[in-house]
């Protein structure tokens, strides 16, 4: 429930979560734990949401992430982007990216109006009834005990209120107290540059419908629209220039003079912003945990600061929901800094790359840059590698809870199990994440998993919080022993042979798999991936010898 009004609230003693942050990143992580059924206390600063614009894209996996969530396609407003176009004042179009089509049942690439998606988030985290949101406090202090963290807040009128709790999360933006107060640095770079981001309204008729780059040593300068009539550009500050006088109207027309006449100028927002390129050298300290923002910051130029967030999201409730119910040892959880943190800085990365397209420093650099990009857009193997957004780095774990996959395979453990329209046993059509459920999967390849397995076996699986699920092709017929869909279009079923079993984790990423005269065995390394040398009833005891109540 939320509970973000000016009245004075009385916290819970003790909670299995506690969030700290409650914007896109901190909703996305309590909605996971509500659906979950996971005791959440999710405390923020602010009462409301920030009824400006600040995020702007999102790809494929993180609209998968929000559907996991609960939220539905039609939740927030989207526009998706059908290309980005990198354009030079000298050599004209010299790359681009083809973001038409969808992977895993999303569009590639959208843009968003982040208080739209804020407001769902929150009307979903409001239906579950094991989480609690309220605003007006700011976290002071953390002190840990045995088996938990204690937590010191100060409400709006001066109060300080303790909170237990099993776990912490801290989704508390860039300034993070949550990392200050555990003693994470951040490493990386400042930009040198300041931008100036302008979000326009009323531009319903005449917004662009793609996403440009003007690559222009004097003034590089992204552009792009957004929902509700709007358009967003992003200036660089040359030097010399100060914020005061490039924020007011007369030097916003004149540099949006090229795409808007003065007179039909209506400015939404207006702010300087100086880009960073940072990321915590860990994700976590025993029983605390940073997310999105607090654990790194993405410069903007590939879209990918708040989908690293709500990666981090996803990968981090189910670990937390199966260890606080006895599903899990606590080992498990070190996994979320080990598979979360290349992947955030491969994407910071690559965002530093782009920013070295987007910003040359000079006009010789812009054309010896540009240029050769332009060359490589000339043999069909390279211009794929970028227009089809073959140099964005996959999601797929070198390391973590999953076994080691095998090269070749068309299924990667480590890697995202596909997700495609099917049929379910009620015969409608839907989209495949939904029949896994919020469950760890044992998904069959024309087969029944069940069959394969004897009934003690069955018992425990299903006591890992496991689930069973058929996949057949189009018209087949359930044998009704367990859950069942049919793939419409021949998607999944090409890509491991008949009777091949499949564990996927909640997160969708795939734990193992193997033939299904294996299929004992996959369960008992599953077992052994879950729990170690631990069983679920010494899963506690673990946490209850770690000093002071922190696991390093």
């Amino acid at each position: 429930m939320n509970k973000n009004n000016n009245e004075i609230e009385l916290l819970p003693a003790d909670v299995d979560v506690l969030v700290v942050g409650y914007g896109p990143v901190g909703a996305t992580i309590a909605a996971l734990l509500g659906r979950y059924g996971v005791s959440t206390l999710v405390l923020d600063k602010a009462h409301e949401v920030m009824l400006m614009p600040r995020a702007i894209a999102l790809d494929n996996e993180a609209l998968r992430i929000l559907q996991l969530a609960g939220l539905a396609e039609d939740a927030f407003a989207k526009i998706v982007i059908p290309q980005v176009k990198m354009h030079s004042p000298v050599l004209g179009q010299f790359g681009r990216a083809d973001t038409q089509g969808c992977i895993d049942g999303h569009p590639k690439l959208v843009t968003f109006y982040q208080p739209d998606l804020e407001h769902a988030l929150r009307n979903q985290v409001s239906r579950l009834k094991s989480v609690t949101s309220l605003g007006g406090f700011t976290l002071e202090h953390l002190a840990y005990e045995k088996d938990c963290v204690v937590a010191t807040v100060r409400d709006q009128g001066g109060q300080a209120q303790t909170v237990r709790s099993r776990y912490l999360v801290g989704a508390d933006g860039a300034s993070s107290r949550v990392r200050a107060l555990i003693g994470q640095e951040f490493e990386g770079q400042t930009y040198a540059e300041d931008w100036l981001i302008v979000d326009v309204k009323n531009r319903h008729a005449s917004a662009i419908d793609h996403v440009e780059f003007i690559c222009d040593p004097q003034r590089p300068t992204p552009h792009m629209p957004a929902p509700g009539g709007r358009e967003r550009w992003e200036f660089m500050l040359r030097p010399g220039e100060s914020r005061e006088s490039l924020e007011s109207e007369q030097s916003i027309a004149r540099l949006i003079a090229p795409w808007i006449d003065p007179k039909e100028l209506e400015i939404e927002r207006k702010a300087v912003y100086r880009f960073h390129a940072r990321c915590c050298t860990r994700f976590s300290k025993g029983r605390v945990f940073l997310a999105g923002d607090a654990a790194h910051i993405t410069p903007p130029f590939v879209g990918q600061g708040l989908v690293a967030g709500l990666r981090d999201a996803a990968n981090l409730a189910w670990k937390l929901a199966w260890v606080l119910r006895g599903q899990a040892a606590p080992a498990i959880l070190d996994t979320y800094d080990v598979e979360r943190r290349p992947h955030a800085q491969a994407m910071i990365n690559l965002a530093k790359l782009m920013g070295r397209l987007v910003m040359p420093k000079n006009k010789i650099a812009a054309f010896a840059t540009h240029g050769l990009m332009r060359l490589l857009a000339l043999t069909p193997a390279t211009r794929r590698y970028f227009e089809q957004l073959d140099i964005k780095p996959k999601n797929t774990f070198r390391h973590g809870l999953f076994m080691a996959p095998v090269r070749g395979e068309k299924l990667v453990q480590g890697g995202l199990f596909p997700q495609v329209w099917v049929r379910n046993m009620q015969k409608h059509v839907v989209l495949s994440d939904d029949a896994l459920r919020n469950n760890l999967t044992l998904v069959g390849f024309g087969v029944n998993p069940k069959s394969l397995l004897s009934s003690e076996q069955v018992a425990a699986w299903v006591s890992h919080g496991g689930q069973f699920l058929q996949i057949s092709a189009r018209g087949q017929v359930s044998e009704g022993t367990c859950d069942f869909i049919e793939d419409l279009n021949h998607e999944i079923l090409p890509l491991a042979e008949k009777g091949t079993i499949v564990a996927v984790r909640p997160d969708r990423v795939i734990m193992g798999h193997a033939p299904g005269a294996a299929a004992q065995r996959l369960l008992r390394d599953c077992r052994t991936l879950l729990f170690g040398e631990w069983s679920p009833s010494a899963s506690e005891s673990f946490s209850l010898k770690d000093p002071v109540g922190l696991r390093v």
